[in-house]
């Protein structure tokens, strides 16, 4: 398995943990699944529908898939036709026995070797969980993946069976079916209507050992985090350090890069114009910045405002080209790339996550408040004058070099060996021309002050309002579903998973993770911000700890950091098994001196020393060889901040050429 089955190991992982929680319905179903017997017509279902196993335990089919059920498979098929999802009710001896039982029934059987196997903590009934990943060939694009789940004697295996481009535009779909798939007569743990604590000394206390010891679990250098609870902090600060190496702690002040949290501060830009009437958020997106293009002229035109940041309009992520090519990149060159992309989906009909579309919400915010000035000067002083000087989130910048003359944290990540080490801030410059999806820094001290004004709907401190409720809480309402308990809205996600709402963002740059939530009817909220690749594994058991500590609740948080460790350890040293560090130096002498790729640019390619390095201009890494299994050779990026990209050795028209894929897209880098 390549790197685009890590994302969704741990997304499948946490969706039957029910570590974030995850989906909804989509707007304009009915509001609970229909219940309909099983269909073994091969037709597509009409809607989302409530089903059992074969062994009698409950989860949720979703629209436009086909359901064959043959004791003891039941099969799910993707509308696509080249990606599965089986439920297998089988006997065993324990986890690895009920899943050989599985592949045994599973039609074509286990066709790839086992990468790597992780305990996962039980949890909504199973008492026992095992999560196991296969190797697939480069080539293959394809991702395979198995679920062992036990609640007495038997044994329930999901087998994940999945092509990368379908399983990444139908993860929500995915999700939909995971969410609710619970023992017979097992239901969930629900806070609702449970009165939460008062977050006293005590109960603070909890929360900051767990964050220093699941910090310690994962070897972050550095986390902050903020807690509010009917509009006052209750905590502020942070754990461990800055940077390794140095002394400087992390408190509240440091800036940490915010990632994909900007989107939601670029859509209450948004919201504070729609508040003084100068756009709606059904206004056409040329109505109010011309040179907007997506795809054909038929999409362009029914694009609106909200389409630009509720990931609804089934555009795919494709990040590639602002991450490889960013040399001389700028907001108008991410809008006329943004013009030569096509949604895959109907609009409202999967989520698919497009940055792209976010940059170009906040530079339309920007253009309609400051016409004059160049896109992205005009969104910067937009998000000034709107959003940051009003919060008094008077730290909070887009300006690297200004975070970086102060209180700053730097990223890091895991070595080829798995050490936490210093990372490359490189790549994180890249998204400074797409910045309204991801460029910002900001503390947590700043964030809180953001999170007080949603948990107040619009209120400031003092009590002057800062904007009117209608407009802010738009960006709430469901655009698109995420699974069964969960929406996106507009920059901003809403979780039911435990039976109370919980309004939450995450972030996610090289080296930054982090995440902000908050509970609005506990009037409740945290920030937490990571300067280490692993401080991913961090944001959701934070989120189930503050729950647990409000309301009683199972633990189950530190359990899951632990999983996620360990489960770290177990994947990176299964790849390390297969990367030659240094790379081979026959398959190196192969390679030709310099590629160029249309959409992604120039690649060099240098030696230093023994080490192979990429160099793509704004950013280079070290690389390692790998001699697949399907006979192809590949190079895979291996420096902190700047790895897991996969070139794939082939030839072109007769020419050596490397090849770059992400889940739906393929990039061709030609020998010059």
């Amino acid at each position: 398995m390549n790197k685009l089955g890590m994302g969704l190991l741990a997304a499948l992982a946490l969706a039957l943990a029910a570590c974030h929680g995850s989906a909804v319905r989509k707007p304009g179903h009915a509001a609970e699944a229909a219940r309909a017997p099983a269909s073994d017509s091969g037709e597509s279902l009409a809607a989302d529908t409530e089903q059992l196993t074969i062994g009698g335990n409950a989860f949720i089919a979703p629209q436009d898939w086909r359901v064959h059920r043959a004791a003891p498979v039941v099969m799910l098929t993707a509308p696509e036709g080249d990606s599965r999802l089986a439920l297998v009710d089988v006997a065993g001896a324990d986890a690895d026995a009920a899943v050989a039982a599985a592949w045994a029934a599973y039609p074509g059987g286990a066709r790839w070797p086992l990468k790597s196997a992780s305990d996962v903590p039980a949890r909504d009934g199973w008492r026992q969980m095992r999560l196991y990943s296969y190797e697939t060939s480069a080539n293959e694009q394809r991702v395979v993946l198995a679920m062992a789940l036990r609640a007495d004697a038997a044994w329930t295996v999901v087998i994940y069976d999945m092509s990368a481009a379908t399983g990444e535009k139908r993860s929500a779909q995915v999700k939909l079916v995971l969410d609710r798939l619970l023992p017979k007569g097992h239901s969930r743990e629900s806070f609702a209507g449970r009165t939460p604590h008062a977050l006293d000394a005590a109960r603070v206390d909890e929360l900051k050992r767990f964050v220093e010891d699941a910090r310690r679990e994962l070897e972050v250098p550095g986390v902050a985090i903020g807690i509010v609870q009917d509009g006052k902090v209750v905590f502020a600060g942070g754990f461990g350090v800055r940077a390794l190496g140095q002394a400087a702690p992390v408190d509240a002040d440091t800036l940490f890069m915010i990632a994909s949290n900007t989107k939601a501060l670029t859509t209450l830009m948004l919201a504070k114009l729609v508040a003084q009437g100068r756009l709606d958020w059904d206004t056409p997106v040329t109505r109010i910045l011309p040179q907007f293009r997506l795809g054909d002229a038929d999409t362009t035109r029914r694009v609106l405002v909200r389409h630009l940041i509720c990931a609804c309009t089934g555009l795919p992520r494709q990040d590639l080209e602002w991450l490889f090519d960013s040399d001389g990149a700028s907001p108008d060159s991410v809008l006329r790339t943004l013009a030569t992309m096509q949604p895959t989906s109907a609009f409202g009909a999967l989520f698919q996550y497009s940055n792209p579309m976010a940059a170009a919400a906040g530079y339309a915010g920007g253009h309609v408040e400051f016409p004059g000035l160049e896109l992205g000067a005009a969104y910067d002083a937009a998000m000034q004058s709107l959003v940051f000087d009003p919060l008094s989130m008077h730290s909070t910048t887009f300006d690297y070099a200004r975070a970086l003359r102060g209180n700053h944290a730097l990223p890091h990540g895991l070595d080829v060996d798995g050490h936490t080490v210093a990372a490359s801030m490189d790549l994180n410059y890249t998204v400074i021309p797409a910045r309204p999806a991801g460029a910002a820094w900001s503390s947590v001290n700043d964030m809180l002050r953001y999170v007080q004004m949603e948990l107040a709907q619009g209120r400031l401190p003092d009590g002057t309002r800062y904007i009117d409720a209608a407009p802010l809480l738009e960006r709430r309402k469901a655009q698109v579903a995420l699974g069964k308990d969960a929406v996106y809205g507009m920059g901003l996600m809403v979780d039911h998973t435990w039976g109370v709402p919980v309004v939450h963002h995450g972030g996610d740059l090289l080296g930054f993770h982090s995440d902000m939530l908050w509970l609005p009817d506990a009037n409740v909220g945290a920030v937490i911000l990571t300067n280490s690749d692993p401080g991913v594994y961090l944001r959701g058991p934070f989120q189930r700890r503050l729950l647990e500590v409000l309301f009683d609740g199972e633990p189950q948080a530190a359990a899951n950091v632990a999983a996620a460790a360990a489960r770290q350890r177990s994947e990176l040293q299964a790849e390390r098994k297969r990367l030659q560090v240094p790379a081979d130096p026959t398959a190196v002498a192969a390679l030709a001196g310099r590629y160029h790729s249309a959409a992604l640019g120039d690649l060099v390619v240098r030696q230093v020393d023994a080490a192979t390095w990429f160099d793509f201009g704004a950013w280079r890494s070290e690389v390692a060889s790998r001699r697949n299994d399907d006979g192809s050779v590949s190079f895979s990026t291996i420096s902190p901040g700047n790895h897991d990209f996969e070139f794939i050795v082939t030839t072109e028209g007769g020419r050596r050429g490397l090849v770059l894929r992400d889940a739906q897209h393929e990039y061709v880098f030609v020998a010059q």
